[in-house]
């Protein structure tokens, strides 16, 4: 017990001595006990509470008891608490209470309290709930807190009610904790989970735990009768911010938890150098995940040094997370031993993602067997990003049905990847109605190749228009492909276009048109043959041009076949067939024609005939018909 006294009545007498700045030796205090002794020993009881009282701060328990059970015996009931207070210190508990029981029936509310604190702990809650009460009831700040605490572990409602005028006299870990409960009512995203979230299992997560206990603030509480603290909003406030009002002031007060989670709500509102301030202060006073944290806001300002230094810190004080946010930071630099030293360290900190990451380095490293070891450590510890990895190892090798079950395991745990990984391994099986809620499942999280299997299903069985949204959604996310399809889409839409008259200028791009620059632009090969089939029509040959010789030098044989086509036109015939020899070699068949009927009119049969074959060979119809007619005759003329 810490509280040396009925504070109330120890104030009243206008002798007793609160701890200040001054250095215990100087005068002023010195005359203080001076005066106070010597009153003491002229029989005023309570000066003698009074010296008994500071003889008890200062450790003399040999010099208090005599003061103390002296005043006791004259009925001053400051002096019955105290005595309990040294009692419980000499190691006799039962006795102190028999003290603190005379003290909290002469109306004493930090005796009630300790004999509340003496009940719960032996179990016995209805007279630790009286005696809390008792205390509570007349402003003591400890007896609301531990009354609160008390009625929480029941689920008691009204144990937010104390919880507040405790935190309202000044109580630091009753703030925190009503920021807590606050909190707790407002709807957040999840982004405080962590679970491997970044290139080596290292996120940004800082979660913060409730640092729930019924200790409490060994702090001094107000006198009875103090008002609220000022600039705390009251229960008219959003949950919201008055949670993080309360943080605020139990941070000032030193509480470095409240300072961690109040730097958390600060950096997530983009308030970075307050945040950072906060984050500090918690480190310095030993929080070992605001120094984790402080260290990932230094490393996003790119002061990757000073980021070490904390997580350094953070990670010796047994964070998990730090620990891997070295690893990831020396995995980074290429310094694997030292990697790996840490990723071990934050596995025996508790932190899963350890065997995580220690399975990535290890498939980086191409030691499959190892990296199988850690993942499926992580995966049964219930790491969801590790049951997909994997599962994707055991399928690389070939074990499909060692595979699925630990998808479905990632994916039911909310794996967006597995969820996405599913749906592709039972595509391959040819179940596609199996398939396709997984990928409904993946596209719904934000998968952008999700999206765009489902968007082909739908187009498949018909529903243009639901295969048009998912198509957005994945071309928006970046699939060129996506933009391909979705361009076609709108494409089979426009209406034909209107002739006009000579001269006038008609173009103007099409949403489609956007489309298929978008994909075109990203590489994908069909979608530039088709930007410069659209830039050809509207006679920009120079566009056209620079689109199919792209998309043919990237190996479409529609891209080499239409640039032919513009270079002859264009009287570039030899260059043109350079083109067609590419696109033939490659399987286009009008190529291999073309081909045939320039060596045909060069002269050279032998060569025509070569490429007419090869025409019939690869067709279509239409073109296997015509070469045929044109390898026949020259034929003739061969052996004519």
């Amino acid at each position: 017990m810490d509280v040396m006294g009925d504070k109330a009545t120890l104030l009243d007498t206008g002798r007793f001595v609160q701890p200040s700045d001054r250095d215990e030796s100087g005068d002023g205090e010195a005359v203080d006990k001076a005066r106070t002794r010597l009153a003491a020993q002229a029989g005023d009881v309570e000066a003698t509470s009074v010296l008994g009282a500071m003889l008890l701060r200062r450790g003399d328990l040999d010099g208090a008891e005599p003061l103390l059970r002296a005043a006791t015996a004259e009925g001053d009931r400051a002096a019955a608490n105290n005595l309990g207070v040294l009692l419980h210190q000499r190691g006799y508990p039962d006795e102190a209470a028999g003290w603190w029981r005379i003290a909290a029936v002469a109306g004493s509310a930090a005796a009630a309290h300790a004999l509340g604190r003496y009940h719960r702990e032996r179990g016995d809650e209805p007279a630790a709930e009286y005696w809390l009460r008792q205390s509570a009831e007349q402003g003591h700040a400890l007896g609301a807190y531990a009354l609160a605490d008390l009625l929480e572990h029941r689920g008691d409602s009204a144990a937010e009610q104390w919880m507040r005028s405790a935190a309202e006299r000044g109580h630091r870990e009753a703030a925190y904790r009503l920021a807590r409960a606050l909190d707790r009512r407002v709807p957040h995203e999840d982004e405080r989970e962590y679970d491997g979230g970044d290139r080596r299992g290292v996120g940004d997560a800082r979660g913060v735990g409730d640092g729930r206990g019924a200790g409490g603030d060994n702090g001094v509480a107000s006198a009875p009768g103090t008002s609220g603290v000022p600039g705390v909003p009251g229960a008219s406030g959003s949950p919201g911010d008055e949670a993080e009002q309360w943080y605020r002031q139990a941070a000032a007060r030193g509480h470095q938890r409240a300072a961690l989670q109040l730097g958390a709500i600060l950096e997530k509102r983009g308030e970075l150098k307050e945040a950072g301030r906060w984050y500090l202060t918690s480190a310095k006073d030993g929080e070992a995940r605001a120094a984790c944290a402080l260290g990932f806001l230094l490393r996003d300002a790119g002061d990757t040094e000073s980021a070490a230094v904390w997580w350094l810190r953070a990670a010796q004080d047994g964070d998990g997370n730090a620990a891997n946010a070295l690893g990831a930071l020396h995995a980074e630099r290429g310094e694997t031993q030292t990697a790996e030293r840490w990723y071990r360290a934050a596995m025996d900190a508790g932190d899963v993602n350890g065997a995580y990451n220690l399975g990535l380095l290890c498939a980086e490293q191409a030691r499959t067997a190892q990296a199988e070891q850690w993942y499926r450590r992580a995966a049964y510890a219930g790491h969801r990003e590790a049951a997909n990895a994997l599962a994707v190892l055991l399928l690389q090798g070939g074990d499909a049905t060692g595979a699925e079950p630990w998808f479905s395991k990632a994916a039911e745990a909310g794996s967006v990847d597995a969820a996405f990984n599913l749906g592709i391994l039972f595509a391959g099986r040819g179940d596609e109605g199996v398939a396709l809620p997984w990928y409904e499942r993946a596209a719904a999280a934000g998968h952008t190749e999700a999206a765009l299997q489902v968007g082909i299903a739908r187009l498949r069985d018909g529903d243009e228009r639901e295969a048009e949204r998912h198509l957005r959604c994945a071309a928006g996310g970046g699939s060129a492909e996506a933009a391909y399809r979705l361009a076609s889409v709108l494409d089979a839409r426009r209406p034909p276009a209107p002739a006009h008259e000579l001269g006038e200028q008609v173009h103007e791009k099409t949403e489609c048109e956007e489309w298929y620059e978008r994909a075109a632009s990203q590489g994908h090969r069909r979608a530039q043959v088709r930007v410069g089939m659209l830039a050809a029509a509207r006679g920009d040959v120079v566009e056209a041009a620079r689109w199919y010789r792209e998309a043919a030098e990237a190996g479409s044989r529609n891209g080499a076949f239409n640039l032919g086509l513009l270079l002859a036109r264009e009287g570039s015939e030899p260059e043109a067939a350079v083109w067609w020899a590419r696109a033939a070699d490659a399987g286009h068949g009008r190529a291999a024609l073309r081909l045939a009927l320039v060596y045909a009119r060069r002269g050279e049969l032998a060569e025509g005939q070569r490429w007419a074959d090869r025409a019939v060979t690869l067709g279509p119809g239409e073109v296997s018909e015509r070469a045929a007619r044109l390898r026949d005759a020259l034929r003739q003329e061969l052996t004519a």
